[in-house]
């Protein structure tokens, strides 16, 4: 034990808060945080948004793990919290490790609205994190097609990324937009919930709310879907005849002639321009705007 100088004992350091801050507190965290990300380093910013694509696509493939069985077995609503559930491992991650997800990064708007950053700043910290996003999202897209994983289980796992992959390219395109904002609007509510917790366990528990609502619901998120729409491609072209003779696909009746809408323009054109342009409504305007109105534009009047 240390002591003062006069012999009595160091007093002992001040515990953390653990408090909730008040949402006005929660808007300049907000604010503080998202200045950091558009004013980083370009490198350091694009190495975090490859872990941001890879960590998102590593829930997704725990989601696509969880649902397998389940059709018929379980009711459909418990099926779909399960996997929303288990994809919210990935925003865990992202938030713990700090890396930097583009449907997140949306919210750099706040800074804008504060006049930390210009314009030009936070158009390129949002094309340097979706295009990391993206080659993330795809690295581990291949890693898995080339671990095999989708041949497991009697191919069950791939007719899963399959089915989900083509449901998300038969949406119209207002459709997927309007899925997309709801998407963003649960997603970043979920980082704003976040930047309350003061522990690993309150930061993954912030999460698992909001993203296992847009999950259970079907709302579109466009960092998802760069793993699980190429992962759904990949597969379709190159899984080959082992996979395609799988005994699920064979009892399910389904060949690849079922896929023939899962191309890659439909991937672009049908699914991720418009979630893309969905999720950036509803992240920058449902929630950065909002709350920079609520709380920080009468500050910056005041001052």
């Amino acid at each position: 034990m240390t002591s003062s100088p006069q012999g009595a004992p160091a007093p002992a350091p001040a515990a953390p808060a653990t408090a909730l801050p008040a949402p006005a507190g929660l808007a300049k965290a907000l604010d503080d945080g998202m200045y950091a990300k558009a004013t980083m380093p370009f490198g350091k910013m694009f190495l975090l948004s490859l872990t941001g694509g890879a960590f998102i696509a590593l829930g997704f493939i725990y989601m696509v793990t969880s649902q397998q069985g389940m059709a018929g077995e379980w009711p459909t609503g418990i099926a779909k919290i399960l996997g929303g559930v288990t994809f919210s491992v990935g925003l865990g991650l992202v938030l713990i490790s700090g890396s930097d997800l583009f449907t997140g990064t949306t919210m750099t708007v706040v800074p804008l609205l504060t006049k930390r950053i210009s314009v030009g700043q936070m158009l390129k910290h949002w094309a340097g994190s979706i295009s990391g996003n993206f080659i993330g999202s795809v690295l581990v897209a291949v890693l898995v097609f080339l671990a095999g994983t989708h041949a497991t289980n009697k191919s069950a796992w791939g007719k899963i990324v399959l089915d989900v992959s083509l449901a998300k390219v038969s949406y119209d395109w207002h459709q997927a937009f309007f899925l997309g904002i709801l998407a963003n609007f649960a997603v970043c509510l979920a980082v704003w919930v976040g930047l309350g917790g003061k522990t690993v366990v309150d930061k993954v528990i912030a999460v698992v709310g909001p993203i296992s609502l847009f999950v259970a619901a079907g709302f579109e998120h466009s960092v998802a879907n760069m793993f699980m729409l190429p992962m759904g491609l990949l597969v379709k072209y190159f899984a080959g005849d082992t996979f395609w003779s799988g005994q699920v696909l064979a009892d399910a009746g389904v060949t690849q002639a079922d896929y023939d809408a899962l191309t890659p323009l439909a991937v672009l054109g049908n699914n991720l321009v418009p979630v893309i342009l969905g999720n950036i409504v509803g992240g920058a305007v449902f929630v950065g705007v909002y709350f920079w109105a609520c709380y920080l534009r009468s500050e910056r009047k005041t001052a």
